[in-house]
């Protein structure tokens, strides 16, 4: 087979001088919030598109006015690093950005709980705000759609609701009843997960029998009539606040199932990392997940082999609650 010949990257390949010493802080700075990684010292790279292009070019160029040197190239990878392995540093990055900001929403929702006076209030609003655009700046540089994304969109949005009078932007409000999610096309991000995962179950057993899957791209689709999306952006049903997609499902469909309930709490912690109920075997079933889930495994594969686990958890809680 022809390998591809199209560049998917590009790197800048660069030398600052050694004074003055503020330079090389620029630098980096404008690196980081071009969302580029490093691939080797002094290299960069960003996916190919004429955006990066045009910001490389740019940077190049302030680089030359310094004093130093700079190179931008297309580049097709061959031996060493691979495409995949290059996509998991965006990724990674990417996923710390989002922890930061989870934490800070967690801290500010923490306070919150609380009686607050209004100075405490209006520092929290202000808190929020910048929480909000934090987020935004770090999507505009998720190129490949990063895990922890959904989580803080989440906690950020929530907390944004705690501060509306009227909750004009609020996910369930677009939610349709649940009468009319049967015979459904449900779509959702490629390279499902735990949540994703645990969310198919649920509708194919609970929900929609006669549910049809699909799998799309993290970004930029635009859903066909009669489809609902689920643990995406701007999905009919996703995180809101600080639960996860599973949970949103559980409680929209009114599914008062105290084994359901338990599996939701597993989901939660696997998926948002946040420990909030330790249950002990969510250490377990993570360990399964992954194995579901490796790289290179179809989405219709996943869901099979993810129901089967799922039935069997679902089962064991059922006899332990004593409601089989």
């Amino acid at each position: 087979m022809p390998r591809d010949a199209n560049p998917k990257w590009l790197l800048l390949i660069h030398q600052l001088p050694a004074k003055p010493a503020y330079v090389r802080v620029k630098i980096w700075r404008r690196l980081q919030v071009l969302g580029a990684v490093t691939v080797k010292n002094a290299v960069y790279a960003l996916p190919a598109s004429d955006d990066s292009r045009e910001d490389f070019a740019w940077l190049a160029k302030e680089i030359e006015e310094t004093g130093g040197e700079a190179i931008v190239c297309e580049a097709v990878l061959v031996e060493g690093l691979n495409d995949h392995e290059l996509k998991g540093l965006f990724d990674a990055a990417r996923d710390q950005d989002y922890a930061k900001i989870s934490e800070e929403a967690r801290a500010v929702a923490a306070r919150l709980s609380g009686e607050a006076s209004d100075g405490e209030l209006a520092d929290a609003a202000a808190q929020t705000a910048r929480l909000r655009k934090q987020l935004d700046g770090v999507i505009a540089i998720d190129f490949f759609g990063a895990s922890g994304r959904l989580p803080a969109q989440g906690l950020v949005s929530g907390l944004e609701e705690s501060f509306k009078k009227e909750a004009d932007v609020r996910a369930s409000d677009a939610t349709p009843p649940v009468g009319a999610v049967e015979q459904r096309t449900w779509v959702t991000r490629e390279h499902v997960q735990v949540d994703r995962i645990a969310s198919a179950w649920l509708i194919k057993r609970f929900i929609d029998r006669q549910a049809r899957f699909k799998f799309v791209p993290s970004s930029g689709y635009r859903p066909e009539t009669d489809e609902l999306r689920f643990d995406m952006f701007e999905g009919e049903f996703t995180h809101q606040g600080d639960r996860c997609t599973f949970e949103v499902l559980l409680a929209h469909a009114g599914l008062a199932d105290a084994a359901l309930s338990a599996i939701g709490e597993i989901v939660h912690d696997i998926d948002l990392k946040d420990d909030k109920y330790g249950r002990a075997e969510t250490a377990g079933v993570r360990s399964l997940i992954a194995g579901i889930a490796t790289p290179g495994t179809s989405d219709e594969l996943r869901l099979a082999r993810g129901a089967v686990l799922l039935d069997g958890l679902y089962d064991s809680f059922a006899i332990e609650q004593g409601t089989r």
